[in-house]
């Protein structure tokens, strides 16, 4: 039996002494319903129509043998978009008797104090080397309009981003706090760019300095942050690249060589990656002790 709302709709009016006709009704399960002596076909003429012998007695047969234990929170937990696995086991006895994503939010590092709060409740985001905190509750997370925020493509980067506190300070002005977020392993979900259209912050985007990494920014972040949003050009780029992968420019030039250029900052950027046939992955920044 596949459990739609339609279905429900049906099941509520049987229950509620009303006739269908017998058409509107297929499955195996209707003849095991009849055959169990919960629902009766009413000839009349050529048509067919099909009843609840008993209404009571109806609920209870799709409460023990189909854990339909209440046909109207049924009903609404299929029409729900994201229904508490709580509500799931309450209505059905299955907690995933509907999809439901348990994971929200995305991670964020820092390596300077950034104020924040969580529900209106005041946090400091500064991990510990080598850990992360991770927001849940995105949609109530906040942060100083001041602040700069750094999307990291690479969990390498994002991991190590005190060893490159050169390159950072090297792009904001002095005193100006970085906070920095990983779309992953969340990259399935839109939380970390809902997140970002929400705020007036400033975004910099920091990816490879190849034609793949761009095209990231051009089309997931600059069409939706505009101008507020820019992508990380260190000053050493073309030094940077000259020394870069060929093999990479080649394997992306097929898809991305002919992309349009939206952000017009970037132009020279793209202009030097073909000029050298080069790309270079963003790890080459992490500076280690």
């Amino acid at each position: 039996m596949k459990k739609t709302v339609a279905l429900m709709d049906k099941f509520i009016c049987l229950a509620g002494g009303e006739a269908l006709p017998a058409s509107s009704l297929k499955g195996d399960w209707i003849e095991q319903m009849v055959a169990d002596g919960v629902l009766l076909i009413v000839s009349n003429g050529s048509r067919k129509r099909v009843r609840a012998i008993d209404g009571q007695a109806f609920r209870e047969y799709l409460s023990n043998k189909y854990d339909i234990r209440n046909l109207e929170q049924y009903r609404e937990l299929l029409l729900s978009d994201n229904p508490d696995r709580s509500v799931q086991v309450a209505v059905t006895g299955n907690s995933k008797t509907k999809e439901k994503r348990t994971f929200f939010g995305f991670l964020v590092n820092s390596y300077q104090p950034i104020p924040a709060t969580v529900n209106g409740c005041p946090k400091t985001i500064l991990p510990l080397e080598g850990t992360f905190d991770f927001i849940y509750d995105y949609w109530n997370f906040a942060i100083p309009e001041d602040v700069v925020i750094v999307g990291i493509e690479n969990p390498e980067n994002f991991r190590y981003v005190s060893a490159q506190k050169k390159l950072f300070s090297s792009v904001v002005p002095d005193g100006v706090k970085l906070l920095f977020v990983s779309r992953y392993p969340q990259e399935q979900s839109n939380d970390l760019f809902d997140w970002l259209q929400s705020i007036p912050n400033r975004y910099i985007h920091f990816g490879d300095l190849d034609l793949a990494g761009i095209h990231i920014y051009l089309t997931s972040f600059y069409p939706y942050l505009g101008e507020r949003a820019s992508f990380l050009i260190p000053a050493d780029y073309e030094y940077r690249i000259a020394l870069g992968s060929r093999e990479r420019y080649n394997d992306q030039l097929k898809r991305y060589g002919s992309m349009q250029v939206t952000d017009s900052r970037l132009k020279e950027l793209v202009a030097c990656i073909h000029q050298y046939h080069r790309g270079y992955d963003q790890e080459g920044y992490i500076e280690k002790e």
